[in-house]
């Protein structure tokens, strides 16, 4: 008998209102924790926080200097939050590449450097970064997304082996597209990019180098987070899950 029951621990997903991180808060309040749903939209926050009994929490993790005097006091933390740029290098924005390294690094750094006392103090953490499979491939255009992801990938393998000797794991989940506005949105862009159909960037650039030809639902994502949140998973920390219908076989 598997021990996934989260009851009585407290959670934090940061991008917690739409996509991956309400599939997250959703399925971790279904197995008993209490979830935190960290979100820059505020209305979003907490109408899915009310829907799971959970607390929301409006915040511009763009904003970094509050995060740098933050003690908190969470038992599992997933940093999910992100946005995503497609431009060819030469005609990238700095400021673009600057906020997506932002967002996508340097905020689960305070995050993770937030929570690790309260998770040391008690001997227990679970430290589920989103990562993509952009963590451990590289995609022409998306030159501020693919470093930060490997970035995070970097700063995740240190927590875990700084967490050990605590008590407290640290884990990638590496998914492929998956079915969620940010994805969505991504398809008009890269079209343009491309020059080419919504249709066929779906086919063609998307899916291409899938086994499974269908995008990954944010509930698939969401089943493996909370595994790795729960005592099942006690031994599991350092690793990159991927869930991307075959695309890293290659």
């Amino acid at each position: 008998m598997t021990e996934q029951n989260l009851t009585g621990r407290t959670a934090l997903v940061t991008g917690g209102a739409s996509g991956i991180g309400a599939a997250c808060a959703r399925t971790l309040a279904a197995r008993g924790a209490h979830v935190t749903v960290a979100d820059l939209d505020d209305v979003a926050a907490k109408s899915l926080a009310d829907e799971i009994d959970g607390t929301a929490w409006h915040v511009d993790l763009l904003d970094t200097d509050p995060l740098t005097e933050m003690q908190l006091e969470t038992d599992i933390l997933v940093n999910n939050a992100g946005i995503q740029t497609i431009s060819p290098i030469e005609e990238f924005r700095p400021e673009d590449f600057r906020r997506i390294q932002t967002l996508m690094v340097e905020a689960p750094f305070l995050l993770i450097r937030a929570a690790l006392p309260h998770m040391y103090s008690t001997g227990f953490g679970r430290i589920v970064n989103v990562s993509s499979v952009h963590g451990l491939r590289a995609s022409a255009y998306k030159a501020a997304y693919v470093t930060a992801k490997h970035g995070l990938e970097g700063l995740s393998k240190v927590t875990a082996l700084e967490g050990g000797p605590h008590g407290v794991t640290s884990n990638c989940v590496n998914p492929g597209y998956v079915l969620t506005p940010l994805v969505q949105k991504q398809i008009a862009d890269q079209a343009q990019v491309h020059g080419i159909s919504e249709a066929d960037v779906i086919e063609k650039v998307m899916l291409t180098e899938s086994a499974i030809k269908r995008l990954v639902e944010p509930s698939e994502v969401a089943s493996l987070v909370a595994w790795l949140a729960s005592a099942d998973a006690g031994m599991v920390t350092g690793a990159s899950y991927t869930i991307d219908g075959g695309w890293t076989a290659r």
